[in-house]
């Protein structure tokens, strides 16, 4: 289902819905199409979702890293005046995610994270040597998948169109350094926000025991598996994604 990308000042997002914001953060190679499932349930269900296109390749190199991205969504949310939010983030969002709640805690009801960098990552911005070769980046791209069929001939093409941009590839191998630097597994601990973990058990960019790390650290965590499910729940297995996270907010009272 296609939504209206609304554009504002120096903002651009999908809004949907009425009720407590939940705020959605794509992934490094993600687009907001990734969460249509998400957004159509979960905005028929009580909640407002915000799905903010992420600056990810056009701040200055200097400020291409999480830390800065954790900034600009302080402000979008200052800039929307939200009061308590749920941030969900799906890989390097979900990282983002995490380094916005360690700054800026007072805003944040609750956290989602599924596949999320912060504690480890796979391939996040490397192996592109090749990158002129449509085969291997279609390999890429099937491999954060369990089902590689998820991995449609638009998503691979979108990959594709990244990689073989010189401005967008050194900003992604940018990125891909700051999620090494911003190591959060010292951080952790002081989060106290209530937190839900959905992974896919057979995730091989965050692998399962990146999910077990992210519930020993985090104070108030949940942790959900998803079978036959790699690095984007959402999109392999929506229903069971949103089934999952619907009954953990009822159940935390949000």
């Amino acid at each position: 289902m296609a939504y209206t990308l609304n554009k504002e000042d120096d903002y651009s997002y999908i809004e949907v819905g009425e009720g407590t914001p939940i705020i959605i953060l794509h992934g490094l190679m993600g687009g907001l199409s990734n969460f249509d499932a998400v957004t159509e349930f979960f905005s028929k269900n009580g909640f407002k979702i915000v799905i903010p296109e992420l600056p990810l390749y056009i701040m200055p190199l200097l400020k291409t890293n999480v830390k800065s991205f954790a900034n600009y969504l302080y402000d979008f949310i200052n800039y929307k005046n939200y009061d308590k939010v749920i941030l969900l983030g799906n890989s390097l969002g979900g990282h983002i995610a995490l380094y916005h709640t360690k700054l800026y805690p007072e805003k944040i009801k609750a956290l989602v994270i599924t596949g999320s960098s912060g504690l480890y990552e796979s391939a996040m911005g490397s192996g592109y040597t090749k990158r002129s070769d449509y085969d291997v980046i279609k390999k890429k791209a099937q491999e954060v998948f369990y089902d590689p069929e998820i991995a449609t001939k638009e998503i691979v093409d979108d990959v594709f169109a990244i990689v073989n941009d010189r401005n967008k590839l050194i900003k992604t191998l940018a990125i891909a350094k700051s999620a090494i630097r911003h190591n959060m597994s010292k951080d952790l601990p002081e989060i106290e926000t209530p937190t839900c973990i959905i992974w896919g058990k057979n995730d091989v960019v965050t692998p399962p025991e990146v999910a077990e790390v992210f519930q020993e650290l985090l104070p108030d965590s949940d942790l959900f598996w998803i079978d036959k499910c790699g690095h984007a729940a959402m999109m392999e297995h929506p229903k069971e994604f949103n089934q999952i996270l619907l009954q953990w907010l009822i159940d935390r009272k949000f």
